[in-house]
């Protein structure tokens, strides 16, 4: 059934919505897109004129799709090379979605999409629509065709699991964007005692290269050990300029919500470090390599004004 002008209209006023509802569940940028011309397939194939509350119903559609990528996406990623990291979203992005409250932006911070891998497909769905869109339970349920009591189950359980994956508070906006300017000028330096003093002891170090580009497939655990592998990466040398294919701008910016060093050669984004700062001392580091997951970040860093600090060229 061909849609009425209005009912197209009203679909791309949903579509920023779907887009960043589905961006959290998939922590893909390129499968939210997927998921969203799906959903507009489904609307154009509905009686859309017997839809009671069109917004209602496309973020049913979309969710359930998205439940379905869920399923068959672990399935994918037990063969995936390496370790597997959601695609980053440089800032500005609109698929990154509401950030007015604290909640709603740590549910798009590069450690939480990457915890909510642990969650099962039916708990990230509540903890996505109720903690970043603020859905009623009672909405969910319709949504998922469950119960109200079974959300807030779903959601209480998805909250415990984040938590046990998060055990230290995170730093304010202000004091991780200085940590991480701290952190770039020790890298620069060149030893390693001031990187040390920076980190948790705990800290982690894991990237993402889907084997397209060389990534160690298991995380750099320790502050000395991940101390040195930061040392090497920021240290200009000869070998390091060719192997990338020429000079590399580094910028210091934002991605997810946090602090993020952006890596730049020719004007393509080769690489995307997330850092997870809290108040005593950067705890991880996540670094998306894998040229797939970089394009939208390409894109975006060639149509945008550059706000980033460029730190450096190696």
């Amino acid at each position: 059934m061909a849609l009425t002008g209005d009912q197209v209209d009203l679909f791309e006023a949903a579509m920023p919505r779907l887009k960043a509802i589905a961006y959290r569940l998939l922590g893909s940028a390129s499968d939210a897109e997927d998921a969203v011309q799906d959903t507009f397939l489904r609307w154009q194939a509905a009686d859309v004129e017997r839809v009671e509350v069109p917004a209602a119903w496309l973020t049913k559609v979309l969710t359930n799709l998205c439940l379905n990528q869920l399923a068959s996406a672990r399935a994918r990623r037990e063969t995936y090379v390496g370790q597997w990291l959601p695609e980053p979203l440089l800032a500005g992005d609109p698929m990154l979605g509401p950030a007015d409250t604290a909640e709603q932006r740590e549910s798009v911070s590069y450690a939480v999409l990457t915890l909510m891998e642990r969650l099962s497909p039916n708990e990230r769905a509540v903890y996505v629509l109720r903690e970043a869109f603020g859905y009623p339970h009672a909405r969910i349920a319709e949504i998922l065709d469950t119960t109200e009591s079974a959300s807030q189950q779903l959601f209480h359980r998805a909250g415990k699991h984040l938590a046990e994956g998060r055990t230290r508070a995170g730093a304010d906006e202000a004091a991780a964007r200085r940590i991480a300017e701290e952190f770039l000028a020790a890298a620069a330096g060149g030893q390693t005692e001031p990187l040390v003093q920076l980190l948790t002891a705990d800290v982690v170090a894991v990237g993402d290269g889907g084997g397209k580009v060389p990534a160690r497939t298991s995380p750099f655990v320790g502050a000395l050990a991940v101390a040195r592998f930061m040392r090497s990466l920021f240290t200009p040398n000869e070998a390091l300029r060719k192997h990338l294919g020429g000079p590399a701008e580094i910028h210091l910016t934002t991605a997810n919500e946090v602090p993020a060093v952006v890596v730049v050669v020719g004007g393509r984004v080769i690489g995307v470090m997330c850092l997870e700062v809290t108040a005593d001392g950067i705890v991880a580091f996540r670094s998306q390599a894998n040229p797939d997951k970089l394009e939208r970040a390409t894109r975006q860093w060639s149509a945008t004004p550059r706000g980033a600090t460029l730190v450096r060229t190696l």
